[in-house]
């Protein structure tokens, strides 16, 4: 039977990615549902590093297993780094991400591209069961667009442009996304600390 890792998100859509990403370690991947795991967790740190500690920490109280939790979120640098580590709660929790992105989209209204420079960031934590913790970051550097476009992402990847390929998050297809995404390179980070630390 496979080792279990359990990845603090209950998002198919991440799921899926971190699958992709982690799945040559050779662990069974599962959410925090699947797990059967419901722990309230209070996200009150003030970084993505701190938030992705606080529900790895919490998930791993419950659990006698590797726990890998994540935060990320959308940094427009005009907005003075907003929505920030807010991104999932901008404009209340269950907001849809239409209004979200329009309510962005206006808020930078007559903005001209210079200044729309933006970046997604993600921060991973993995508690381990002998209680160290690990941490990586990593950056997807763009710009917020004009319009959104596309189908393949979630959450704010249709208004986030990359420049160097002329298109949004939501436009590249999943293998490009993995390769280029914040997530995807905080993940292959992760997975290099992970084999440091003797975990394949």
């Amino acid at each position: 039977m496979k080792k279990q890792m359990i990845f603090a998100t209950q998002n198919e859509g991440k799921l899926k990615e971190i699958r992709t990403i982690l799945g040559e370690l050779g662990l069974e991947i599962i959410s925090m549902g699947e797990a059967g795991i419901q722990v309230p967790i209070e996200e009150n740190g003030v970084t993505f590093e701190e938030n992705a500690v606080i529900k790895a920490k919490a998930v791993a109280a419950q659990a006698q297993a590797l726990v890998l939790a994540d935060d990320s979120g959308l940094e427009v640098d005009y907005l003075n780094k907003e929505p920030g580590v807010y991104s999932a709660r901008y404009a209340g929790e269950d907001t849809p991400y239409e209004i979200k992105n329009q309510m962005i989209l206006d808020r930078l209204s007559g903005v001209e591209q210079e200044k729309r420079t933006a970046r997604f960031v993600c921060a991973i934590a993995a508690a381990l069961p002998d209680g160290r913790v690990l941490v990586t970051r990593e950056t997807m550097e763009g710009y917020i667009g004009f319009a959104p476009a596309g189908e393949n992402g979630f959450g704010y990847d249709p208004i986030f442009y990359l420049p160097e390929y002329n298109c949004s998050s939501a436009e590249l297809d999943i293998q490009q996304k993995n390769e280029l995404s914040h997530r995807g390179k905080a993940l292959r980070a992760m997975k290099e600390e992970l084999k440091k630390a003797g975990i394949e």
